[in-house]
């Protein structure tokens, strides 16, 4: 199809191929004519600026895809054992632990600021220094989508808040493990997710790991909790594990649009629009405080807090930034990888949480946890492995492809 122009690039190509479809729609409809060409002037200044930006080749996205599998591996296992130690030495506000898993959205400005910088950098080394660098990307129509994705993490992180409250760590982790099955779910639902046995062999053994210690999860009731509160923290930290799931194909289906209007879209478009999701959340989290109350409590919570008025703060801000490396790391993630890897990696590191639970705060660490963490490690060799041989078919295809397109230019 773009024979005629070998040396163009792949997005250089789509591109002329939005242009060559705008201006055919030009033609039959000449009442538009001016209104399609400026729409078509517009996006390719801003595939041009996202290019200029970022162009990341195949093995720096490696990399970046492993340092957002830490960050998310960081935050979900960190999170809920600095939210139980919240608990544990005297907090009790759910509606603020909910708040500080997203209160932390600022943080996200620092890393946007300095991408700006850098694109000013070179803009003003470019050919055109004149032109000003573009500050943001996110349009309105992804604002918006983001926002409501937003909502949806809002009220999964109040559900899990209340679940840490009144279920051990390691119940609560193995109960958000169950998340990888609905991620299958919705993935496939809203992004037509692709299965290979690899992932579908994952998918098995990381939900009989969860499953194993779901088994024996009815003797570790914390003392003085009541049977009431207890099963009601069960149930709604699972309907926290569906929530989250369905936030990741969400998050997805967000870069999805994106693609389809813009063509490219870097990393920080990504930030940006997890900005958006958090400032979303913790809004709804704050109007949820204000509304019950909660926040009159605060005062007195910090005098009589166990570790004392510092720690209190301590406590506090270690949530909010370890719970951004959770938000981040899974932006990244399905940004370089895809909703089902985010869902596979934070099935993985709950066993991680469940031993750090052990050693912290004394949780019996049964046969059964150990059975459980060598299914997840399982799960996770095999989805990287069928992965590794996707990956290889792929760049034998493309090469078979080439070689065709050279024959028929010959």
């Amino acid at each position: 199809m773009f024979s005629r122009e070998p040396n163009t690039d792949y997005t250089t190509a789509l591109l002329l191929c939005k242009d060559k479809v705008i201006e055919s729609c030009s033609y039959k409809k000449c009442r538009y004519k001016g209104l399609l060409l400026s729409k078509r002037e517009k996006i390719r200044s801003e595939n041009m600026e996202m290019e200029s930006q970022e162009i990341i080749n195949p093995k720096m996205k490696k990399y970046l895809l492993i340092l957002n599998c830490v960050m998310l591996g960081i935050g979900i296992s960190g999170g809920p054992l600095v939210m139980r130690l919240y608990y544990i030495h005297g907090g009790k506000s759910i509606w603020l632990s909910s708040w500080l898993e997203t209160g932390g959205w600022p943080l996200m400005i620092i890393p946007l600021l300095v991408a700006y910088f850098r694109r000013l950098r070179r803009r003003r080394g470019g050919a055109d220094p004149t032109q000003a660098a573009k500050l943001i990307f996110i349009n309105t129509n992804t604002f918006f989508f983001a926002a409501i994705v937003g909502l949806v993490a809002g009220a999964a992180d109040y559900c899990y808040a209340y679940g840490v409250k009144h279920i051990p760590v390691s119940t609560s982790s193995l109960i958000l493990a169950t998340q990888l099955a609905f991620t299958a779910v919705f993935a496939f639902i809203l992004v037509n997710q692709k299965f290979t046995p690899y992932s579908i062999n994952s998918i098995a053994l990381l939900t009989f790991a969860a499953i194993i210690l779901a088994v024996h999860s009815n003797s570790d009731k914390p003392a003085g909790e009541s049977n009431g509160q207890y099963y009601l923290g069960f149930f709604l930290t699972l309907a926290s594990s569906a929530l989250f799931a369905l936030m990741l194909p969400m998050i997805e289906l967000t870069y999805k649009r994106v693609k389809q209007s813009v063509v490219v879209i870097n990393y920080s478009l990504v930030m940006e629009i997890q900005l958006v999701l958090s400032f979303s959340a913790t809004v709804m989290c704050t109007v949820g405080m204000l509304a019950s109350g909660d926040y009159k409590e605060y005062a007195r919570e910090m005098q009589d807090y166990k570790l004392g008025k510092a720690m209190y703060f301590v406590v506090l801000i270690c949530s909010a930034i370890v719970w951004q490396f959770f938000y981040l790391g899974a932006a990244g993630v399905i940004f370089y990888g895809s909703s089902l890897l985010s869902g596979v990696i934070i099935s993985v590191a709950l066993p991680i949480t469940e031993i750090a639970a052990v050693f912290f705060y004394h949780e019996t660490f049964q046969v059964d946890k150990g059975v459980s963490l060598l299914l997840s490690l399982w799960g996770f060799i095999s989805y990287f492995y069928g992965e590794a041989k996707e990956i290889k078919k792929q760049k034998k295809r493309q090469q078979r492809n080439n070689t065709q397109s050279i024959d028929v230019e010959s």
